[in-house]
């Protein structure tokens, strides 16, 4: 069993237009009627010419009226929701107090077309479009109905449904007089079938409107929940990329001074001359690393080759390298064109970093290095002598994951082999733009 809820009226345009049909009902209701001679309300039976005196019901019961249309009114103000059951009863109960204001007021053609459209478009806010077609049509064949009662003269409550016919047409013949009331019923079916079609396409129209903007309203909150992600996760990101420089850049450094004063401590009581020279190296390093901290929000914005091209830059780096570490480099760089910033910076980085990793941890005396260009893609192999390690074991190295990163930033592909007593080696290949 569903639960029964009511819910306010959606649209408080339609609940005016609901207001007005109600008024335009209340007032064809109580409208007079032209005035006669005879002392006795007239009806016109199709097969008599002659005007029948009878007594003036409707004029008692026509006060009725009034209660059953407010009745109807306040039945807008809610309707059910949750429950199909409940709605069919909302529905059929307009279907009841509308005949029930024709058969105690009369006036079927000019009352309960308004009331008819008034109960259709509630049906249209609480049915789907199958509901409201079905109401619809209902609502269409009531109204067929009463017309053919008003043609035929049938008085469900002894009240006629339609007024009287007019003394002035009574002189002419009874056929041209039938085919009169024809035409004036089919042109009335006809009217309001198509008053019917309109009031279903403005209320689905207005409907579908409505679900546009709460779908839009509701994409609009997904796309601000999205943006905060987003702007969380871009946050995360630079933070990992500045994460990242920082440890290519001045851990490079001090990672060569720390050396230095290792060779200083050993050749101290050896050799002064020469610790002195390693000495200076190291003073110059922390110089270098002081600077480039000193510098680091300014590095992250420009370019870390510094007008350089990326050939002369490795070319450099790894000059600096042999003469840091004194381990032995072979090289091969083949580059014909300029590549863009993004693809330049990620592998200077990357060898950068590489290179810190094996003076760190290798105990190599041989670096190889090849960077070579094809037509679709670059590739970078680095490879050392040293005493290898286990990459399943080393999963916490930041100098590592950051290489892959920014391999992987740029749709490439990152492979590092390495095992205990062989060296390490890392082969990457970076997608770049086909040029036309």
């Amino acid at each position: 069993m569903q639960r029964l809820i009511w819910k306010k009226h959606p649209f408080r345009l339609l609940f005016y237009l609901e207001l007005i049909l109600l008024g335009i009902a209340l007032l064809a209701a109580f409208s007079p009627l032209p005035p006669f001679k005879h002392h006795a309300s007239l009806r016109y039976v199709p097969d008599l010419l002659q005007p029948v005196a009878l007594p003036s019901l409707g004029l008692r019961f026509r006060p009725i009226v009034v209660p059953i249309i407010a009745i109807l009114g306040v039945l807008g103000l809610r309707f059910p929701i949750g429950s199909r059951l409940w709605q069919i009863v909302y529905t059929a109960l307009g279907f009841g107090l509308s005949w029930l204001t024709v058969m105690v007021g009369g006036r079927g053609e000019r009352v309960f077309s308004s009331l008819l459209l008034v109960v259709v478009i509630r049906a249209c806010l609480m049915f789907p479009w199958s509901g409201r077609i079905l109401v619809a049509i209902f609502a269409y064949l009531s109204f067929l109905l009463m017309l053919f009662m008003s043609f035929m003269d049938i008085r469900p409550l002894g009240i006629p449904l339609n007024r009287p016919f007019p003394r002035r047409l009574r002189i002419l013949p009874d056929d041209v007089v039938q085919q009169f009331l024809l035409n004036l019923k089919l042109n009335s079916a006809l009217l309001f079938g198509l008053v019917l079609i309109f009031v279903l396409l403005l209320v689905g129209t207005l409907l579908a409107e409505k679900q546009s903007r709460q779908e839009l309203a509701q994409a609009n909150q997904r796309l601000r929940r999205y943006a905060l992600l987003i702007e969380n996760q871009a946050t995360l990101q630079e933070r990992n990329r500045i994460a990242r420089e920082i440890h290519d850049s001045v851990g490079h450094y001090l990672t060569a001074q720390s050396i230095q004063l290792e060779n200083v401590a050993m050749w101290l009581h050896q050799d002064v001359e020469k610790a002195d020279k390693h000495l200076q190296k190291a003073r110059q390093l922390g110089k270098q690393a002081l600077q480039n901290v000193r510098q680091s929000v300014a590095t992250l914005r420009n370019h870390p080759l510094q007008g350089m091209s990326l050939k002369d830059a490795i070319a450099k780096l790894l000059q600096e390298s042999q003469k840091t570490t004194e381990i032995a480099v072979e090289s091969e760089i083949s580059l014909h064109s300029s590549l863009s910033t993004e693809i330049s910076t990620a592998i200077y980085r990357v060898v950068q970093e590489a290179l810190t990793n094996i003076s760190k941890h290798s105990q190599a005396n041989l670096i190889r290095l090849y960077l070579r260009e094809g037509s679709t893609h670059i590739s970078l192999g680095l490879a050392d002598n040293g005493q290898g390690f286990d990459p399943t074991e080393n999963t916490t190295g930041f100098g590592l994951q950051g290489m892959r990163e920014r391999v992987e930033a740029l749709g490439g592909i990152f492979n590092l082999t390495s095992h205990p007593g062989e060296g390490c080696k890392i082969q990457i290949e970076i997608p770049v733009p086909i040029k036309n």
